[in-house]
């Protein structure tokens, strides 16, 4: 082949070889440029591939209250302590402390009827008092009668006993005499809760029931009876006692439907064990 033509050709030959690499680089620019122009799942920010949040769904709610407790003035550690509203009726709380304290006799203040019968492990005045809460809570729904109004007045009736003992008509004192120490005592605790409307309304509910003045106390006075009937049959049982003078002492004393049928139903049982 002529030297010359040789020459021209392999000349020609690298021109086309350049002008193929410049096109290469001029596409990969192209492509570069649309995928930073054009929106896709490449280009896309992460927060469009997340499903999206509606009120609807668990974690939209899950998220909202996490908003709302970090933005509470409770879940702030470091910041100011949570002081009571000063109009509220609710005591201080020393006061609240020292009458709960008080109270603790009640836990501790054994039942005299069955310390004087022998009885061991006798049940506390707080444990009679607790069971008869729960009669108020689970008897049915009697017209007029405020259900809540009787679970109060069985949380309350006993408690002048955190003072002046459990005084039984064994004890030789006299009725007035008990009144007077037990209304001392009431009078007393009223004022170391701190004399509001609380400390008001928990000496007028003792004072409701010691008068059997209303539905409410009707029922929590059966309470009592039916309270202390059922817990001498469970001594009779667990302890081998004759408890008979306790049944005798609350027969035909019950004054309301609620508590006569419950009455009858323990001393029912307590034949049919006999």
């Amino acid at each position: 082949m002529d030297p010359t033509k040789f020459g021209r050709k392999l000349k020609e030959s690298k021109k086309e070889g350049n002008r193929k690499k410049k096109g290469k680089k001029m596409s990969r620019a192209f492509l570069c440029k649309s995928l930073l122009l054009t929106p896709s799942l490449y280009s896309a920010p992460l927060t469009s591939l997340k499903p999206t949040l509606t009120s609807a769904s668990p974690s939209y709610r899950v998220r909202r209250m996490a908003t709302e407790a970090s933005s509470s003035p409770s879940s702030h550690t470091g910041g100011d302590a949570i002081h009571p509203d000063p109009t509220s009726s609710s005591p201080p709380a020393s006061s609240a402390i020292d009458f709960l304290s008080l109270c603790h006799r009640l836990k501790t203040t054994k039942r005299a009827g069955w310390v004087k019968r022998d009885v061991k492990d006798p049940e506390s005045v707080a444990d009679h008092m607790y069971r008869m809460g729960l009669m108020a809570l689970i008897a049915s729904d009697i017209p007029g009668v405020n259900r809540d109004k009787c679970i109060k007045i069985a949380i309350v009736h006993d408690i002048a006993e955190a003072i002046v003992g459990d005084i039984t008509p064994t004890d030789g004192v006299p009725k007035a005499e008990k009144n007077r120490r037990e209304q001392e005592a009431m009078d007393h605790m009223c004022k170391l809760l701190g004399g509001g409307s609380i400390a008001k309304e928990i000496g007028e509910l003792w004072m409701e029931y010691e008068g059997n003045s209303s539905p409410e106390a009707q029922i929590v006075k059966d309470f009592d009876k039916v309270e202390m009937i059922l817990q001498a049959l469970e001594y009779e049982n667990g302890q081998g006692k004759d408890l008979d003078e306790f049944f005798q002492s609350t027969a035909g004393k019950f004054q309301t439907d609620v508590g006569k049928a419950w009455a009858a139903e323990i001393v029912s049982r307590r034949k049919k064990q006999g």
